[in-house]
């Protein structure tokens, strides 16, 4: 990303600047909302000033969910899946395939600060830490060879080793995650925020301006993007009939 970054004041403005920006529709293209402009794309453990193990960390969450999950996990990732869903520091850093519900996010919180929208070129981010394919579009699930050195199994291992973070896809198995079409990043000990690595062509930075949030959030909500549909779950429900209420 080049130059300064373009202003979205209203849902319409989205779709004029993506007409733009996007040039090869037939590439992946991923958004994250911010509600503040200022935050960088690092993950919840990587933003740790002094971060316990993750096996640490692992430990102890499975300790006590293990008895409380009501499906099998296959492996070390599905456990950090699990963790992420929670709230638990991990190495993931949750991507939409979906500009709308990004957007959601971006406007939903810190209604007095600007907020941002970012999209990103996944294929061309993972060509900075060495992934490379004829195909055009390829990126790696987390059953992939690639993924190999980015495992808890591996991460725990020789800590010398720093990678930069990968763009992969998972399988969809929990509602959250297929209605917000969520992919992800996961980073490893290399700290540099995806917003900083390279050349910065994989990443492009739209800024909200506060005023325009509350206005956008109405937009979305015509357009169906709602807690409930983001967050298919009963609490959902509840809030959005206390907002019509309110």
């Amino acid at each position: 990303m080049v130059g300064k970054p373009k202003n979205i004041k209203s849902v319409r403005d989205l779709i004029k600047h993506l007409r733009t920006d996007i040039s090869d529709n037939k590439r992946p293209t991923w958004f994250r909302g911010h509600a503040e402009v200022n935050w960088n794309l690092l993950s919840s453990y990587s933003r740790l000033i002094n971060p316990p193990s993750e096996n640490t960390l692992l430990k102890k969450f499975k300790q006590n969910a293990a008895m409380l999950i009501d499906h099998r996990t296959e492996n070390s990732f599905d456990w950090l899946f699990l963790m992420q869903h929670y709230g638990v520091p991990t190495r993931l850093l949750d991507w939409s395939e979906s500009p709308l519900a990004a957007l959601y996010f971006a406007v939903d919180t810190e209604k007095d600060s600007d907020g941002a929208l970012w999209s990103l070129d996944p294929v061309k981010l993972n060509k900075n830490a060495g992934i490379n394919s004829k195909e055009n579009c390829y990126l790696p699930s987390f059953d992939d060879e690639e993924l190999i050195n980015y495992s808890p199994e591996s991460f725990k291992g020789e800590e010398t080793t720093e990678l930069l973070p990968v763009a992969t896809i998972a399988t969809r198995n929990n509602p959250r995650i297929q209605a917000q079409l969520g992919v992800f990043t996961i980073s490893h000990r290399d700290k540099t925020p995806i917003d900083k690595i390279g050349k910065k062509d994989h990443i492009r930075k739209y800024l909200i301006p506060k005023e325009s949030k509350a206005d956008i959030q109405e937009e979305l909500t015509l357009c169906g993007i709602t807690k409930f549909q983001l967050f298919p779950e009963l609490s959902s429900i509840g809030d959005n009939i206390e907002k019509e209420l309110s």
